[in-house]
């Protein structure tokens, strides 16, 4: 059986609960958590051959360091060093949408 919660308890216990705003994503503080994703080179966008290696499948990558991250971010700012070059697949990952905040969830 439940009771309602009524009167001056309700007003204490709404009082005390504080929702939980999630904070938007910005450059500021993203943590570059897609920077750990194979990206597939599937268009010309410019980006350096040194930044380029093939996988087992011979399909051109972003090359990454052992440790998983992409070779072209910036580990002092945490941000892409060839920004402007960068691949098709990193220009379509929009910040803060659905596939970045699951990928958040998994990096942090």
């Amino acid at each position: 059986m439940t009771l309602p919660i009524s009167g001056i308890f309700q007003s204490a216990v709404a009082s005390e609960i504080e929702p939980v705003i999630e904070a938007e994503v910005t450059c500021a503080n993203c943590q570059a958590c897609c920077c750990r994703l194979e990206v597939m080179l599937i268009t010309d966008t410019g980006v350096p051959e040194r930044y380029i290696e093939e996988d087992s499948w011979g399909c051109r990558v972003m090359a990454r360091l052992d440790d998983g991250w992409c070779v072209a971010l910036n580990r002092d700012t945490m941000l892409c060093s060839i920004y402007e070059n960068r691949p098709l697949i990193c220009r379509e990952f929009e910040m803060d949408e659905f596939e970045c905040q699951t990928e958040r969830q998994a990096c942090l």
